[in-house]
């Protein structure tokens, strides 16, 4: 079992029903899952790069890839339907908690002149979408055997209703989020 997992269980949920007030234990917010997407525009020219972006994500990740394909054609991007443009993951249970535990404290603080993530990410329903411009801060890359730089996005679907509430329990899991921004 996950440190961060232990963690959940017990600090966190007592803080949260400290500060909202919750009558009932199921009413504290939890992390529901953990999506990690990476489009991969390039893919439309070269096949390869979706294979390489494919072993990356599976490499950071330690879990199977799915191949994202598009759903409607796109002339001015010379996409058709049914091509493939980027991957995923979707993590839940202990894999989910190894991998916040892995972002926050490993990655997280390699990223070049990181003053901290933006406090404003999320979408009004409590979940928290986070840009990453380069898998190089994974410790699992090696340096040497990259092709190409490539982003993801880091979406943390949360069972919370507010953004407040979801903003207290990623701070309550040691998220560093930015001062002021």
């Amino acid at each position: 079992m996950s440190r961060l997992k232990d963690t959940y269980t017990n600090e966190i949920v007592d803080a949260m029903t400290k500060k909202f007030g919750y009558k009932n234990v199921m009413e504290v917010p939890k992390i529901d899952k953990i999506v990690i997407n990476m489009g991969v525009g390039e893919a439309k020219e070269n096949a390869k790069l979706l294979e390489s972006a494919v072993s990356d994500m599976e490499t950071i990740t330690g879990q199977k890839a799915v191949v994202t394909k598009a759903k409607n054609s796109i002339a001015n991007f010379k996409i058709r339907e049914g091509q493939a443009i980027g991957c995923k993951t979707t993590h839940r249970g202990d894999k989910m908690y190894e991998f916040l535990d892995r972002l926050i404290n490993l990655a997280l603080p390699r990223v070049r002149d990181f003053r901290g993530v933006n406090p404003n990410s999320f979408d009004g329903r409590g979940n928290y979408a986070l840009g990453i411009k380069e898998q190089l801060i994974f410790p699992e890359i090696e340096y040497d055997k990259v092709d190409k730089v490539r982003g993801m996005d880091v979406i943390i679907v949360t069972t919370a209703k507010t953004d407040e509430e979801a903003r207290e329990l990623l701070t309550l899991f040691n998220m560093p989020f930015a001062k002021n921004a």
